[in-house]
């Protein structure tokens, strides 16, 4: 009787902690080969756009779906890793006219807190580029979410669209010829796909 009551209990306790564990804060780790940090910024007051991303980056996500106000997110870029297509061009944009790559080698973003307002989830937080820090709400969107059968491992889809100032931030270089040449507004374009987290890892893996 006794071993029969202790057993369960254990069984009560591990149903528990399997419940609390996947209804909890999850940590995610980005996979960057498949997740893109984007922008395009208008040329001759939108005549046309010049698009780019950042090669080098990292995303930390602590996701919990059923109290999202405990989740948090925090992003390293490297502003080395800046890639619009046109090597010139690039050089020119990690030269102190631009990021300055070499003086400040890093935007970051880090939440100080994650709301929810209808359908809408902002992460409001700390944003530094260029030696500059403002405190911005982030508005994002869980795109979806994958859980491997075979593993309980799952995958979490995340996206985000913003539109900064470059001036706001010491971005403030003019074309000599053509002052308006290239626009202030920055359109942020970012699409996140995690690696896999959580559940049970399966046989060999």
């Amino acid at each position: 009787m006794i071993k029969k009551h202790l057993m369960a209990a254990a069984m009560v306790s591990l149903l528990a902690a399997n419940y609390s564990y996947g209804n909890g804060p999850t940590k995610y780790d980005i996979d960057t080969n498949h997740s893109t940090v984007g922008f395009s910024v208008p040329i001759l007051g939108g005549l046309s756009r010049v698009r780019g991303k950042f090669m080098d980056f990292t995303v930390t996500i602590v996701y919990d779906e059923a109290d999202v106000t405990k989740s948090s997110v925090s992003t390293v870029i490297k502003t080395a890793s800046i890639n619009t297509g046109i090597e010139r061009r690039d050089n020119h944009l990690r030269t102190a006219d631009f990021f300055d790559a070499e003086k400040y080698p890093e935007i970051t973003f880090q939440s100080k807190r994650i709301e929810k307002k209808g359908d809408q989830l902002l992460a409001v937080g700390t944003f530094t580029m260029r030696g500059v820090t403002k405190e911005i709400a982030l508005p994002f969107t869980i795109t979806g979410k994958y859980t491997n059968p075979a593993n309980g491992k799952t995958n979490l889809g995340v996206a985000t669209k913003l539109t900064l100032n470059r001036q706001d931030y010491g971005i403030a270089w003019r074309h000599k010829e053509a002052p308006d040449f290239v626009g202030d507004e920055v359109e942020i374009d970012i699409a996140l796909i995690t690696k896999a987290a959580g559940g049970q890892a399966a046989s060999g893996q």
